[in-house]
Formats: C-alpha cells, sequence, structure tokens
C-alpha cells in the first residue's frame, strides 16, 4: 500500500514553495516525481528518507550542476510513500519505464525476448522460434538476446538435429517430402518417413543441447553409433559419427568453461552524453549471444549509475538470471539484489570482481560495449553534425573533409609499429588505413617514429597513391607534433593542418588537449562540443589499429617453432596434432576439451597448449 502526497495534484503551480512543501513532508521511504511549469514530469526518484532527500535538492553545497540547472525548471513535487526501500525502488523504475522523465537514465528497448519453443502435444513435436505469453504447451528455451540469434540457433539445429520447424499449417497438408527434407535438414515425418521412435531420439537430443547436457548428449550419441555398428547398421553408425563431430565442434565455440547455470554478464561504456551497455547472455553454461542497450541520458553520468538504472529498469519484467557479473558494481547493490531476488523467487547475486575465464568473459563484453559505443557515434546521421563542429572549433577556413591519425606502439622498444587510420564524413574509411612497421630508430623513440612514418605516408601521397587530408591529427603532445611537421616540411608538403591531441593531466576522456603546429598553448575547445566526440574517435580507432598491428607483428616474430616450446610435446605428438587441426591455426583455435580428446595428449598438457596460444595472442 502506498500514500500519494502533492503540493498540488490537479495542476503544478508556477509558484512552488519549496520550504512549506518540505515541512510537511514523512521520513519515511517513497518516491518523488518533480514536474515543470506544462506539467512534465522531468525527474523521479526514490529515497530511504523522503524528507532528507527532496530537502537536499535546494541546499547549494551539495547538489551538482546538473542538478541546479534540472531545479530551476521544477515548479511542483509529488511523493508516494512505501512500506520498505525495496518497493520504493520498484515503483521508482515503474514510473521511469512508463514516463521516461527528460533527466532520468532511461531504458529505450522495451521489446520482450524471443524464445525457442518446442511443442509437447504433437505426435512429432515442431520446434520454432516463439515470441510473447508462454500460453501453449511445451519447453521453452532461452531468452535468446535477438530473433536473429534465435533464428541461428534453430539453423544449426536443423543440421545437428533435423526436428521439423514447418508450421502446422503446412505439416498437416503435405502429400510429398519438401526442400528441407531433400538438403538433410528434416527426417520428413509428414510423409511417413520416419517412426515416432527414431524421431523422438532426435527431440530428446534436442532438448539436451539447448539444456546445456552437450557432455551427456554426446555420451548417448556414441551409444547410439556402437549399437549401430555392432549390428553392422555402418551407415547409420557413419551419420552418428559426422553427427558427433559436428556437435563437438558447436560445443567448442558456443558453451562457457566452467559455467553451468544462468549468468548475464553487463559492461557500460560511456563517452560524453551517450552510454552503451552490452549484455552477455549465459543459460545452463551455453552462450545465447549478447545485445547491444543504448539508456537515454540527458548528461554525463558515472558507468556505475548507468548499470544500476539498466539493471534495476530492464530487470522489472523479465526473467532474471542467477547471477549478473557487472564492470562497475552499483553503488546500491545489495538493494538492487533484494529487490531481483524477490521478483525472480530465487537468490541473485550482482558480481563486481571476477577472475579467470569470467573476467575473459567481462573483458569481452567490455571490448564489445565501447566498440559498440564508437560505431553509435560514427552514425551518418551525427558525423557530418560533428564535422562541423571540428571546423568552429579548430577554425578551419572550409569544412573539413578528409582526417588521418597516428599512433605509435610497442613494447619496451620492439616491434615498434606505426598506424594512420582515415575519416571522411560518412566515418571511418577502413580501406585506406595504414600500417608501417618501424626501423632504423633507437627503440622506445616515438618522435622519430611519428617522423618516419608521416614521411613514409605523404612520400606516397606524392606518388599518387592516396588523397591528402585536410587534417592530421598525432596521438602525442607537442613533440610529436614538431616530428610530423619536420616530415611534412622535408617534403614541401604545406597544406595539412597538424594537431597533437594530448590526453589532459588526469587523462580522462573529454578533458584532452588540442596542440596546434607553431602554436605553444593549446587551444581552447568548447566542453561538450560533438567534433571533440569526433577527435576521440579516430584518436581510438587509431590507438586499436596501432595495438592490433604490434600484436600482430610481434606475434610473427615468436611464430617459429611455436609447439617446440611446450613441455610434454614432443615430435609425434606435435605432428599428431598438425594432422588433426589442419595447422597451427586449428589448434590456436581449439579449447582444452578439443585438445585432450586426441591419443596421447593429457588434460594437463591441453591446457599448457591452450594457455602458450593464448598467452601470444595476448589474452
Amino acid at each position: 500500500m502506498s500514500v500519494t502526497n502533492a503540493a498540488n495534484s490537479d495542476r503544478p503551480e508556477p509558484s512552488f514553495d519549496s520550504a512549506t512543501f518540505i515541512k510537511s513532508l514523512t521520513t519515511r521511504p517513497g518516491i518523488y516525481k518533480m514536474f515543470d511549469e506544462q506539467g512534465e514530469i522531468i525527474y523521479v526518484g526514490k529515497a530511504k528518507n523522503l524528507k532528507n532527500r527532496v530537502s537536499s535538492y535546494y541546499k547549494t553545497q551539495t547538489v551538482s550542476p546538473k542538478q541546479q540547472v534540472m531545479m530551476t525548471k521544477v515548479t511542483n513535487i509529488e511523493v508516494t510513500v512505501t512500506h520498505t526501500e525495496g518497493e520504493a525502488l520498484l515503483l521508482e523504475c515503474q514510473q521511469i519505464k512508463h514516463h521516461k522523465p527528460r533527466y532520468n537514465i532511461c531504458l529505450r528497448d522495451d521489446k520482450s525476448f524471443p524464445y525457442i519453443y518446442l511443442s509437447t502435444h504433437h505426435d512429432f513435436p515442431q520446434i520454432t522460434l516463439h515470441r510473447g505469453a508462454k500460453k501453449l504447451p511445451g519447453k521453452y528455451f532461452g531468452p535468446y538476446p535477438s530473433s536473429t540469434a534465435a533464428k541461428e540457433s534453430l539453423k544449426l539445429l536443423q543440421k545437428l538435429f533435423p526436428v521439423r520447424q514447418c508450421e502446422d499449417s503446412v505439416y498437416n497438408h503435405r502429400t510429398r517430402p519438401c526442400l528441407q527434407h531433400q538438403i538433410g535438414r528434416c527426417t520428413g515425418p509428414c510423409v511417413g518417413l520416419i517412426d515416432k521412435a527414431a524421431y523422438a531420439l532426435d527431440v530428446n537430443s534436442t532438448v539436451l543441447f539447448l539444456e546445456g547436457k552437450g557432455g551427456l548428449l554426446i555420451e548417448q550419441l556414441i551409444a547410439q553409433m556402437e549399437k549401430a555398428s555392432s549390428i553392422h547398421d555402418y551407415e547409420q553408425a557413419a551419420i552418428t559419427r559426422d553427427q558427433i563431430f559436428r556437435l563437438r565442434s558447436v560445443l567448442e565455440k558456443q558453451f562457457v568453461q566452467g559455467e553451468k547455470g544462468d549468468v548475464d554478464i553487463i559492461a557500460c561504456a560511456t563517452q560524453i552524453n551517450v552510454a552503451c551497455v552490452q549484455v552477455f547472455f549465459i543459460r545452463n553454461g551455453q552462450q545465447l549471444g549478447n545485445k547491444a542497450y543504448f539508456p537515454k541520458i540527458s548528461d554525463e553520468h558515472d558507468p556505475a549509475a548507468i548499470i544500476q538504472a539498466f539493471i534495476a529498469q530492464y530487470y522489472l519484467d523479465r526473467q532474471v538470471p542467477y547471477e549478473l557479473i557487472v564492470n562497475y558494481e552499483p553503488e546500491e547493490a545489495e538493494l538492487l539484489t533484494e529487490m531481483l531476488s524477490a521478483q525472480a523467487k530465487h537468490a541473485v547475486s550482482i558480481i563486481g570482481r571476477v577472475r579467470g575465464e569470467r573476467l575473459k568473459w567481462l573483458q569481452m563484453a567490455q571490448t564489445n560495449a565501447e566498440n559498440t559505443l564508437l560505431t553509435k557515434l560514427s552514425e551518418k546521421s551525427g558525423i557530418k553534425a560533428r564535422f562541423l563542429s571540428l571546423q568552429r572549433e579548430l577554425g578551419c577556413p572550409e569544412l573539413p573533409k578528409r582526417l588521418e591519425c597516428f599512433d605509435i606502439s610497442h613494447t619496451q622498444g620492439e616491434q615498434t609499429v606505426a598506424s594512420c587510420v582515415v575519416f571522411d564524413q560518412e566515418g571511418p574509411v577502413k580501406s585506406a588505413y595504414r600500417r608501417f612497421n618501424i626501423t632504423g630508430i633507437t627503440g622506445g623513440d616515438d618522435y622519430a617514429a611519428i617522423n618516419q612514418a608521416v614521411f613514409r605516408r605523404f612520400k606516397r601521397l606524392q606518388q599518387g597513391e592516396h588523397i591528402a587530408p585536410d587534417i592530421l591529427f598525432i596521438d602525442g603532445g607537442k613533440g610529436q607534433v614538431n616530428a610530423a611537421q619536420k616530415a611534412l616540411e622535408e617534403l614541401a608538403v604545406n597544406n595539412v593542418m597538424i594537431v597533437g591531441v594530448s590526453k589532459g593531466p588526469d587523462r580522462k576522456p573529454g578533458m584532452e588537449k588540442l596542440i596546434l603546429a607553431n602554436q605553444d598553448k593549446p587551444i581552447n575547445i568548447t566542453a561538450g562540443a560533438s567534433g571533440l566526440l569526433l577527435i576521440q574517435h579516430i584518436r581510438d580507432e587509431a590507438h586499436r589499429f596501432a595495438i592490433t598491428a604490434h600484436r600482430q607483428r610481434r606475434s610473427k616474430a615468436k611464430k617459429q617453432s611455436v609447439l617446440e616450446g611446450i613441455t610434454g610435446l614432443g615430435p609425434k605428438r606435435r605432428q599428431q596434432l598438425l594432422k588433426q587441426f589442419g595447422g597451427l591455426q586449428g589448434i590456436s583455435q581449439a579449447g582444452v576439451d578439443a585438445l585432450c580428446s586426441i591419443d596421447g595428449i593429457s588434460r594437463c598438457v591441453a591446457q599448457r597448449i591452450y594457455e602458450h596460444f593464448h598467452h601470444q595472442d595476448g589474452h
């Protein structure tokens, strides 16, 4: 039960007496809604103590600049009292999702998730994609992050276990096998080409696969293969053998090492006023896919606050897994877990510190969030505006059409690589990216590396190999800018603006310093200018490309006799591995279970092989 208290619940008044209103407030938990002069809800919050929380907005020493701006628009406040803070959190989420206030972090994607549905009321069950209420009798597997992910799983299941996926209206009126039967993806139950017992085996295998019981499924298939072989049904034994081979390959890719339950991995990345939350879904130890969300935020927010708002709104009316692994722990994690556990009717934990395989998955989610955010920022709809902003901030006489950015990567001066990335008014031009292996300089001399890379790049420009940029960005400070300028002067190139991008004293995004050639002081950039987003994007892309190129060069240098350095792996076993996996690339992509399935390779040695290759790849 809740009680509503408002200064004027009929219509917000322009003159709001905050002092009188606060005096009448209760100290109990609840939510508060702030209205503007049009009567629109602009913010919804929750409080353990309503009187203390609402009054804090009117104390200038504790209010942030963003909150000060918001409070100038507030003409009325309504509160709803609840029994507990957990109830207040739940009500707050419901109100935010319904009203989507301007100053709240709001989750915009509210679609229901798809499931894979297996019917149980048919003699020959059907498997299909399902979205919406679970009214039909049968089993539901998921949720999947998108219909694309669910369809991919269905396509895979057709190849492994040919259970029918056609609609009943089609199935009931077939007089001859369809194309799916002809290409080996359906056993033709519609025209009596398979009996119930044999079909039930495929259905059972499908269920085991979707429930994450891959090991048990392989054991059953091996038993079926041996039985077929013992009665000299070699054709069926060969079919089952091929099923086992394909299944092993799929399990190697989809199953998460060390996971057996339901886990969601959540990572957040932000830049200025844009946020991306990436969610990886693991059900029954099986990775079902991932999906990116872009919560609506009106100002810069701490990633932990975004994750807290996301979790609260996202799981409000959805199935909650047993564990949520996050890259930033919410401030009110305990309250969130209490609310989610009550809603899910099972214990839910929010974990921010993980190790081993879980850490790798969390890092993967974070990398995906960062990359997806960068992609979002470079969408065509906004990139033209960023170019216009860049023109204003740098004082360019004409709108820039082409940008290039250089960065350097090395390990203690070894295997130095320079990257050059290119952007135009459509975004990244990846076909024009170039990398330069730097030689003949003192190890670790970034100035000399920049000079060499810029000289080589623009030497090719003079030979007509590519188009000249309007602006050349250099990841670095005054020294790197001077080194690039000397290279251009040597080539008599004088129509390119050089801009150094220095990370600033605190190395925080948005605090970059821009340094022009022949100027001693950094130029001032308008706070929040969209042109700065463009600079950050091209700088980060150059950094990513440089690191990738450096790792590849370092890996190539170490690739000679890779297998010889693994303890316990003799010449015979090395040859066997190369034959079984088709070369080093196949071995490097194999998991521990696949490696130790080879005769003579123990799990201990398989673990060494796996760690050896993944260490080399920089994971």
